[in-house]
């Protein structure tokens, strides 16, 4: 550029520097002047726009239901703190499910699902470009895929102006019984019957910090007998024992599994040789109840409700001390290796599609700092009723105990007040391992 302006400033006296046969082409200097300038221009911002990407994506699969006609699953990507940065597809000859980045992140591969249970495998990149049909699935999306595409579930046609008996609920392969609920150690009806009136295990902390242990309740102030227990947490350096509360309806003592790629499976502990030890199923089993990374403190319980609001989840936050629903239905806990938060793939039941009395089961994907915020609006309202209308503990007993908080997620990736069905992501994490994480269409 330097060179540039000495030939374009001062043109006489520069003119006796020039060869001879370069003067010819001297008037054409300021176009070549201009083109470099735009040739600049277009390199910094190809260059800006893949800067840009060294954040966290994440694309999802999303059918966002509507009051009448067929409602059709697009890809969506978004920033990991929940800005939408573009719609990727729009095609509404079918359904688009099991988005997955490949390694690199320059690609994404998914499934469309057309009618007559045809079934097609496109790809297309980050930035909306170069969407194409494939003939055969690349090696890395036959090994991350593991559920099929959405069936034809016929959502908008499910109403219900009031909530109606699961059966009767729209279908998802995200958001059905059979589905979101699996791997939930027990049901109400097992709670009671497997329950033994002995104390449930005690649960160490992987980081040696404390135990939950349970005591047994005041007769007639808890649940069934079987399931009357208090979850309390002993400090295992100062021995101070802290009261935490019951799980709510009927609770699975035994914490939940969290699911784990494989790639997170095998960048877990290993068996060594300086140790000579290895690792028992049971001790695998028991390192995957816990979601401890950097500040984020967490281990899962599923409890029973009832018949129409199925199972929630509750997470207990060894920093607060506390127990904290994640969801007034399910929630499926999914780790963020090397990041304080986690995701979780959410079910919400009796959603109203908007424009119409018909309500329908959605799911969404959410992402959760390592300091949960909380809505603790019916606890204040328990306890203002204890200070002003009972001088001891007499309100035990009378279902006026402050309930579980309510966690209000950071991030929920979906249009706000939306009825929404997620059919499988995919997060792109660039320089962490593992580098992509899926969260698959269906029952896995």
């Amino acid at each position: 550029m330097a060179l540039m302006r000495g030939l374009t400033e001062g043109n006489e006296d520069n003119e006796e520097f020039l060869p001879k046969l370069a003067k010819p082409l001297f008037p054409l200097l300021p176009s070549v002047k201009a083109f470099a300038r735009t040739f600049l221009f277009a390199g910094v911002f190809a260059l800006t726009a893949t800067v840009s990407r060294g954040d966290s994506e994440i694309v999802i699969a999303i059918r966002y239901l509507q009051a009448k006609g067929t409602s059709h699953s697009h890809l969506y990507l978004y920033r990991e703190d929940g800005k939408l940065l573009r719609q990727l597809t729009n095609d509404d000859s079918g359904q688009d499910s099991d988005p997955i980045f490949s390694p690199d992140g320059e690609t994404i591969v998914f499934t469309r699902e057309k009618p007559n249970d045809t079934r097609e495998l496109w790809s297309i990149d980050p930035r909306g470009t170069k969407l194409k049909k494939l003939d055969a699935a690349p090696d890395w999306y036959s090994v991350t895929k593991s559920s099929p595409a959405p069936k034809d579930a016929g959502q908008e046609e499910s109403s219900a102006s009031s909530p109606t008996p699961p059966q009767q609920e729209p279908a998802s392969p995200a958001a059905t019984d059979e589905t979101v609920e699996q791997g939930q150690p027990q049901t109400a009806l097992d709670a009671v019957v497997d329950a033994e009136d002995r104390p449930p295990q005690i649960i160490k902390a992987p980081d040696g910090s404390g135990e939950i242990f349970w005591r047994k309740g005041k007769e007639g102030e808890g649940p069934e007998e079987p399931l009357n227990w208090v979850m309390w947490l002993r400090d295992l350096k100062s021995g101070k024992e802290t009261e935490i509360g019951r799980l709510p309806a009927f609770p699975s003592f035994e914490p939940l599994q969290i699911r784990r790629d494989k790639d997170q499976e095998r960048s877990r502990r290993e068996p060594s040789d300086l140790d000579g030890q290895r690792e028992t199923v049971g001790e695998r089993e028991r390192a995957n109840q816990f979601l401890f990374d950097g500040p984020a403190r967490f281990v899962f319980f599923s409890t029973h409700l009832d018949s129409q609001s199925g199972s929630t989840v509750v997470a207990f936050d060894f920093n607060k001390q506390k127990l904290i629903r994640l969801s007034p239905n399910w929630a499926t806990p999914i780790p963020l290796p090397g990041e304080a938060g986690f995701l979780t793939l959410t079910e919400n039941r009796y959603v109203q599609i908007p424009g119409s009395l018909k309500t329908a089961i959605c799911s969404y994907l959410e992402r959760w700092g390592a300091d949960i915020k909380e809505d603790c609006l019916e606890k204040r309202w328990a306890a203002s009723i204890q200070k002003e209308f009972f001088e001891d503990e007499s309100w035990r007993g009378l279902g006026l105990e402050p309930p579980i908080c309510a966690g209000e997620p950071e991030v929920r990736y979906s249009r706000k007040n939306s009825a929404a069905i997620c059919y499988g992501a995919s997060m792109y994490r660039p320089g962490k391992n593992p580098a992509v994480i899926t969260i698959p269409n269906g029952p896995d």
